[in-house]
């Protein structure tokens, strides 16, 4: 025990593993709750998009500053360079977009390569006055935080957080149905680009901290899993910003544990909480998709047996249903499902059609009747009709049944001679 609470208090007392965890922990707040937007939005590839073209605003602004003030990698010309290089891959992406056939995927997948591959090029060719290490870039150091970087994280923490507040209302509207919120006056291309510009800000500022892949993995990946936990956006960006605060923490112990990367350890942790919360989450986890298929009646055994009662007209015993029912192994949860739905009843070991069963057995009969005189009309050997139409009776969806009466010229009786049942007015085929 003394030792567990070694482990987890020792890390606490040392100033960098303090610092991470404040810095980690204001980028994963703002990009937890800025991501749930850009999850809704299905703008994902946006964040990476930014992230890597950001190291041409990166490049530009170091430029800048080394040969207009002799000052060597100042954050505020690097954060407005990558500010710029963000606003202007935006820009681009949008043009592409508007101008030309190209979809907003491919436009993004063109224009942020272009531009990452620019500020490779400048990097390389004016690697005498600008040192960058690409690698720091990419991975980041969170356990090498400084305090500027701390607070350039805090104030665009403040800034994002403050405007997602004031306009909660005009986003969520633009979000979920942007056609009525342009119809009630709102300015939908201005939210949108104050959307972008948000995700560029913290992008922006928290690259220098966590880089590229762990800013993108906070963006998206706390978010998708709030996703998976509730409907409610406000309840979704307070769940995302939790579960990055547990993933920074969680990541920053685990590295320190394991002796590994900062930004791996945290982004490792941060999947494997989505995974888990993907195989428990209440309503749409695996595990009770699995638990919902285990006991979801297959619509093919209710409509056997729908069909068997109304021919037999009256009481008709289990074991005569059963004969008749291509998957019994699904006939006694069929059977308790139905008279729960209303549409048979038991009594004494036999079982009836109710009113509402007897409507949809005669409609599941009709698609019979009609599939039997389709498949004579195409040359169907006597023998097989019968047998065929039982398997091909359940494709009712679509409109099938009435496109086969339409083209059949609406025949009132079946190759066997039997009357086909009238479409009910109500009848929604399934």
């Amino acid at each position: 025990m003394e030792f567990l609470l070694q482990a987890f208090w020792a890390p606490l007392t040392e100033t960098y593993f303090q610092k991470a965890m404040i810095g980690g922990c204001l980028v994963a707040i703002v990009a937890g709750v800025v991501g749930c937007l850009v999850v809704l939005r299905r703008m994902a590839f946006l964040g990476d998009a930014l992230s890597h073209a950001m190291i041409a605003g990166v490049a530009g602004g170091y430029l800048v500053m080394k040969l207009l003030f002799g000052i060597e990698a100042h954050a505020f010309g690097m954060l407005l360079g990558s500010l710029l290089a963000a606003v202007l891959t935006v820009a681009l992406i949008g043009l592409v977009s508007r101008i030309s056939r190209i979809k907003e995927d491919t436009a993004i997948g063109i224009m942020y390569t272009g531009v990452f591959a620019l500020g490779v090029v400048v990097v390389s060719i004016f690697r005498s006055y600008i040192h960058i290490d690409l690698m720091h870039f990419i991975l980041g150091d969170i356990l090498g935080v400084a305090d500027t970087d701390l607070w350039v994280g805090a104030v665009v923490s403040a800034l994002v957080l403050t405007i997602l507040i004031l306009f909660f209302r005009h986003f969520q509207l633009a979000t979920f149905d942007p056609v009525m919120a342009a119809s009630i006056g709102l300015p939908v291309l201005l939210l949108d680009y104050a959307l972008t510009t948000c995700v560029s800000l913290v992008v922006v500022s928290a690259v220098s901290m966590v880089g590229v892949i762990l800013v993108v993995g906070l963006l998206i990946t706390p978010a998708a899993t709030a996703y998976l936990l509730c409907d409610r956006l406000d309840r979704m960006m307070a769940l995302a910003a939790l579960f990055g605060v547990t993933s920074v923490i969680g990541g920053l112990y685990l590295c320190v544990w394991l002796d590994s990367a900062g930004g791996g350890a945290v982004m490792l942790f941060c999947t494997l909480q989505f995974l888990v919360v993907l195989v428990v989450a209440p309503r749409y986890g695996l595990l009770v998709r699995w638990l919902r298929l285990r006991r979801l009646v297959p619509q093919q055994v209710v409509e056997d047996v729908l069909t068997t009662i109304l021919r037999h007209e009256g009481d008709t015993l289990l074991t005569v249903i059963r004969q008749y029912v291509q998957h019994p192994v699904h006939l006694s949860k069929a059977l308790r499902q139905m008279e729960q739905d209303g549409l048979i009843s038991a009594s004494g070991g036999a079982y009836r059609l109710t009113e509402a069963g007897t409507k949809e057995a005669r409609q599941v009969l009709r698609a019979h009747r009609l599939w039997e005189s389709y498949l004579e009309s195409i040359g169907t050997p006597q023998e097989a009709l019968h047998s065929t139409a039982h398997r091909m009776e359940h494709m009712r969806a679509g409109g099938t049944v009435d496109y086969l009466d339409e083209k059949l010229g609406q025949p009132a009786r079946d190759p066997h001679g039997h009357q086909i049942p009238p479409r009910q007015e109500n009848d929604k085929q399934t």
